[in-house]
């Protein structure tokens, strides 16, 4: 063997990596923030952690007691300016400022969102309190988001769910129906904004075709995930 020279490369200051945890049943988010983050230099590097093929509330309590390992997995190298935790439920259940808590007890990041912190920033930003909310998930877990809302002082009185359990079914949901829900949802006079909850949903190209027909701003897991952290990098 030849033992050859190099020499090393800085890392750019201007674009430090960002941090993403994935659900192990989540087929959209990858995809869906790579397209939102496309004009950014900043690097996203994503860990996964399990979670069930069955969306409950005891499976997504349960997701906080992995929740440091799979953080730790993020490359150590660079510190991050942010990290996000992918489960707008989960987020729900175990709480934004615990999810924070325990994703920093093994990574360096200066902050940690998820999409229910996202989408109270985005509503807030937009000035908007009135959410109509659109959410793939059973009862038991959409009573802990809207309490969530609730508790940051966005109603979502209306509101409509698909009611399915499983996780490779939610992801498969169609596009038509996606927009005809949102819709049928959104364009109620008593809402200001519709929220389409789940990370899981593919709800990128559905923006566009939902705002147009209700004439109101629509937010989404994914959408209000990316923006979030792009605000907490200096994006403006």
């Amino acid at each position: 063997m030849i033992k050859l020279p190099y020499r090393l490369q800085p890392d750019d200051p201007k674009a430090p990596p960002m941090g993403l945890v994935v659900l192990q049943t989540d087929e959209t988010i990858e995809q869906e923030l790579a397209s939102y983050f496309s004009d950014l230099p900043n690097p996203l590097f994503v860990t996964r952690i399990p979670s069930s093929p069955e969306v409950s509330s005891t499976g997504l309590a349960a997701m906080e007691a992995d929740l440091a390992a799979a953080a730790a997995l993020l490359p150590t190298a660079r510190p991050y300016p942010v990290v996000g935790y992918g489960c707008t439920s989960a987020s729900s259940i175990i709480g934004s400022d615990r999810v924070e808590k325990v994703v920093q007890s093994t990574c360096n990041t200066a902050h940690v969102t998820n999409p229910l912190r996202a989408a109270i920033a985005c509503a807030r930003h937009l000035q908007v309190s009135a959410l109509a909310l659109l959410s793939p998930y059973v009862e038991e877990v959409n009573q802990p988001l809207r309490t969530a809302f609730a508790a940051a002082g966005l109603s979502t009185d209306v509101f409509g769910s698909f009611a399915e359990a499983t996780e490779a079914k939610v992801v498969r949901i169609a596009h038509h129906s996606i927009v005809e829900a949102a819709v049928t949802l959104g364009q109620n006079p008593q809402v200001e904004a519709i929220f389409v909850s789940c990370t899981n949903l593919r709800t990128r190209l559905a923006i566009p075709e939902i705002e147009s027909r209700i004439q109101k701003p629509v937010l989404t897991s994914n959408q209000a995930l990316a923006w979030h952290m792009r605000q907490i990098c200096g994006d403006k």
